[in-house]
């Protein structure tokens, strides 16, 4: 039988995820991640799942083959601000992020591409420019390892911050409301 998984593997079986840390005959062993802890870093709990869970719900390798996941930053600048500055900013500190591993990764995709129909045609990080009421979201979209999402995000963002704190036309945007107060006419004279 094919083994979806092994000890040492980052998995999803339905709605637990966690790193595979024992397989036994009838259940599997996770060091669970996610749930209430924020980026896939562990919660410290020990989740045994049944084994016939991988026949009943979808699972979800996350190290098997390809180590690799894409992840995506997030942001909102005002209306006013310099979109194609902060642009340019995401760009280059996703550019030294992925610098490190693009021929780790290039080769992990060619192995891969022989074993299944998967074809990426840009490996390098990209920015995603969309408007929303509030200004203008930006989404920096760069590949990591699954295991170093939260590192490489929490990496990006403090250099991303130091920038930004030193560009005058660029300021974060968050929902606000305005209230319109209109006077009535007086009825009287």
């Amino acid at each position: 039988m094919r083994r979806p998984f092994q000890v040492g593997d980052r998995i999803e079986l339905g709605e637990v995820k966690g790193d595979v840390i024992d397989i036994r005959l009838f259940q599997t062993t996770l060091l669970e991640i996610g749930n209430w802890v924020e980026a896939d870093q562990s919660t410290g709990r020990i989740v045994h799942v049944p084994n016939s869970a991988v026949f009943k719900r979808e699972n979800f390798n996350y190290s098997r083959g390809f180590e690799f996941i894409w992840n995506e930053l997030k942001i909102l600048i005002t209306f006013e601000s310099d979109w194609k500055r902060a642009e340019e900013i995401l760009l280059e500190h996703g550019a030294e992020e992925a610098e490190e591993r693009e021929k780790v990764v290039r080769s992990k995709i060619n192995h891969m591409t022989k074993r299944y129909m998967i074809h990426y045609g840009q490996l390098t990080p990209i920015v995603y420019v969309d408007i929303k009421d509030s200004g203008v979201a930006l989404s920096l979209r760069y590949l990591t390892e699954a295991r170093k999402r939260r590192t490489t995000q929490d990496t990006l963002c403090r250099a991303i911050l130091d920038d930004f704190d030193k560009e005058e036309k660029l300021n974060f945007a968050y929902p606000t409301y305005r209230i319109v107060m209109n006077e009535q006419p007086s009825l009287r004279p």
